[in-house]
């Protein structure tokens, strides 16, 4: 049987997935306050973009049967430099909210640091790795909606309200994203605290 290539489509969109982020915190980083809504617009497509491909690759690798190791690698490892890309760029860049925002980034970052050396260790030992659950993919989902309303809400909703004195729509998407973030952290602990063994 003829060995599946590393580079099929699904691993394509996650290595693409990872050449994006340099762009989009380029793009939050650098337009900021200039080009008008297009500061915020052009940053907002090229990462809704990003998050796009973390949708696709998985659906098509499992629904076609190209699922290989070097894609369960990629695939984690490209979710998380989008996020934490995105979480470093807009925390530089919009001061706003960054007295708030900073804790949220933690959080998330202090999250996935911890669920992916917890899959490391048990995985490690036993072999064993713990399918996505339903709260992690919510999360992920979130994550990537919630960054996206929190760069265009001044597009969106600037004429309603004084966004840089009270960013509604930001405090609502970083509270979307503390919940769904400790929930999937809970969710994943103890699905894989009976594996641990914490006399070893």
């Amino acid at each position: 049987m003829m060995k599946k290539s590393k580079l099929n489509l699904p691993n394509a969109l996650s290595l693409l997935r990872v050449i994006l982020v340099p762009f989009f915190m380029a793009a939050i980083i650098f337009m900021n306050g200039k080009f008008g809504i297009w500061g915020r617009v052009v940053p907002a497509i090229i990462f809704a973009l990003t998050g796009l491909t973390d949708m696709l690759d998985g659906k098509i690798a499992r629904k076609y049967n190209l699922v290989t190791d070097f894609g369960k690698f990629i695939d984690p490892l490209a979710d998380k430099f989008m996020v934490f890309g995105a979480l470093i760029a807009i925390l530089t860049s919009y001061s706003y909210i960054a007295s708030l925002f900073v804790w949220v980034s933690a959080v998330v970052m202090l999250r996935e640091l911890a669920i992916t050396s917890l899959r490391l260790v048990v995985a490690g030992k036993s072999g064993i790795v713990i399918a996505a659950s339903w709260w992690g993919k919510v999360k992920t989902a979130t994550q990537i909606v919630a960054l996206v309303v929190i760069i265009l809400e001044p597009v969106v909703f600037g004429k309603l309200y004084n966004v840089y004195d009270n960013p509604i729509a930001s405090y609502v998407a970083m509270a979307a994203i503390l919940i769904t973030t400790v929930g999937s952290g809970i969710s994943y602990i103890k699905a894989y605290w009976p594996h641990l063994d914490t006399n070893k």
